[in-house]
């Protein structure tokens, strides 16, 4: 008589739709991982060759979420911690096919940024190539096209116009390469470049960097 209600207990998790938390926890497990990707990236940044994918957000996350669920349904109200509900097989199967699914879009958001990363680096590369040419110089802003550059300004046919005095191509790559080399001596991220000017000012080229 006393194994009945385990085995009702064990009966609900092994019905085909899982057990009735199941859907709610993994629903609001991916938005919190999602709500937390600036959290992540900075995280895996600073983590370097640490922690791999899955090691990173996905255990915190699954740990609030259980607290966040515990707490807003009755029937699982005061009931065990997450790491405990491990000795169950049943509850676990459902918990590792979440945390499965959590690592793969992790991962995903990682491999973008590292796309992204691999993409500024090309580009950068085409700058310092196009800044190596003796006689053309690449759009810093654009990254595309070639600068014109005469002594009172300095345009591309992305929208870059800036006034000038005595610049010749010489001076302005000699600018951009030793910007860009000092840059680099202090940090392993692409700087970008961008065009500013204030009510009153005339325009000028602004490197910035994201880190």
């Amino acid at each position: 008589a006393m194994e009945e209600p385990l085995q009702r207990h064990r009966a609900r998790y092994k019905s085909p739709g899982g057990p009735p938390w199941r859907e709610a926890y993994r629903r609001r497990c991916l938005e919190r991982l999602r709500s937390s990707r600036a959290k992540l990236l900075d995280r895996y940044r600073r983590a370097g060759d640490g922690p791999g994918p899955g090691a990173l957000l996905v255990q915190e996350v699954m740990e609030q979420e259980w607290q966040v669920l515990r707490d807003s349904l009755p029937g699982l109200r005061g009931q065990e911690p997450l790491e405990q509900m491990l000795e169950d097989p049943d509850e676990l199967a459902v918990l590792e096919e979440i945390q499965q699914e959590l690592i793969l879009q992790e991962q995903l958001v990682i491999e973008e940024y590292e796309q992204s990363l691999r993409f500024d680096e090309e580009c950068l590369n085409a700058m310092l190539e196009g800044l190596d040419a003796t006689d053309r110089i690449i759009c810093p802003v654009c990254r595309k096209s070639n600068l014109t550059v005469k002594t009172h300004l300095v345009c591309c046919q992305c929208g870059l116009y800036i006034s000038t005095q005595d610049m010749t191509e010489g001076k302005l790559r000699s600018l951009l390469e030793s910007t860009v080399t000092e840059h680099s001596h202090r940090c392993l991220h692409s700087p970008e470049f961008t065009v500013t000017s204030g009510m009153q000012e005339e325009a000028n080229l602004l490197m910035s960097c994201s880190v």
